[in-house]
């Protein structure tokens, strides 16, 4: 898999569920098709619910990997 560079990235670490999911549904529509969102979000309820409430809204989700800190980076399609 090509790695994508995003084009927009937020740190939504401490941001509850679902105002973490809200503001990157929120940035994902501001942005063009084809752009890259990087987000960062902790482990968890956020790693349960977010992935889902951004496919729910019609995008795609790129990469989701564990970081060694203990939180999660996606990457996901515009």
């Amino acid at each position: 898999m090509t790695e994508q560079t995003p084009d927009e990235i937020m740190d939504l670490r401490g941001v509850p569920c679902p105002v973490n999911a809200a503001r990157a549904i929120m940035q994902l529509a501001l942005m063009s098709e084809g752009e890259v969102l990087e987000i960062l979000i902790d482990d968890g309820e956020p790693i349960e619910n977010v992935p889902a409430s951004v496919e729910s809204a019609n995008y795609q989700i790129l990469l989701q990997e564990q970081q060694s800190g203990g939180y999660w980076l996606l990457r996901i399609a515009a």
